[in-house]
């Protein structure tokens, strides 16, 4: 059994689509960021950083992880999915993740953050990462020209962990419009049972 702690976040969603897409059992501890719970030293046990999401694999000696990126590659290596063995196939895998890690995840989040939570509106700024936002989209949509996922031909962690951000455009006020290719990916694993059910996780009370 999986505990999953998170929240209803892009990186939260990567991990919940996760645990749907490979069928493992997990339950969910809905963790309150108004409040701080992920602040709370108890938390800090699992992950230092104090941010969401974190796992512990009760099957593996309570052993915790955290950072979702980290978070995919292990469920992967322990399920045996969504990343390939062959040395190539696994590095273009995690050239994507970490595209999506270094990348999409902390320029949208900017985005996010200066457009909807700054106190002080600060124009360029927004503009300075919605840019960047979009110069990173048309980095994905020129890949997707050239293959049908992100890592090649068949689904794995690197869709899995980009899918949620690219889902969230309209939060960060980015359009597809310009981004045909991408559009049609967003589109087509947003009608995968597991992203569907994955991306509502925490249920909403």
């Amino acid at each position: 059994m999986i505990e999953l702690y998170t929240a209803g976040t892009p990186n939260g969603r990567k991990v919940s689509i996760m645990l749907e897409e490979t069928g493992l059992p997990y339950s969910v501890r809905a963790m309150d960021l108004g409040k701080l719970e992920q602040k709370e030293d108890w938390f800090l046990k699992l992950n230092p950083n104090g941010r969401i999401p974190a796992i512990v694999d009760k099957d593996n000696g309570d052993f915790a992880v955290f950072e979702s990126g980290a978070i995919l590659i292990y469920l992967a290596e322990k399920t045996g999915k969504f990343l390939s063995k062959d040395p190539k196939q696994r590095s273009v895998t995690l050239q994507w993740l970490m595209f999506q890690m270094g990348g999409v995840g902390p320029m949208q989040g900017q985005a996010n953050f200066f457009l909807r939570y700054a106190t002080e509106k600060i124009p360029f700024a927004i503009q300075r990462y919605q840019n960047e936002t979009r110069r990173l989209y048309s980095v994905l949509e020129k890949r997707l020209h050239e293959s049908e996922y992100l890592a090649g031909s068949e689904l794995s962690i690197a869709d899995i962990a980009t899918w949620p951000w690219v889902y969230g455009h309209t939060y960060s006020e980015v359009s597809l419009d310009d981004f045909p290719k991408l559009k049609e990916w967003q589109d087509k694993l947003g009608t995968r049972p597991a992203f569907q059910k994955g991306k509502e996780v925490p249920v909403k009370a």
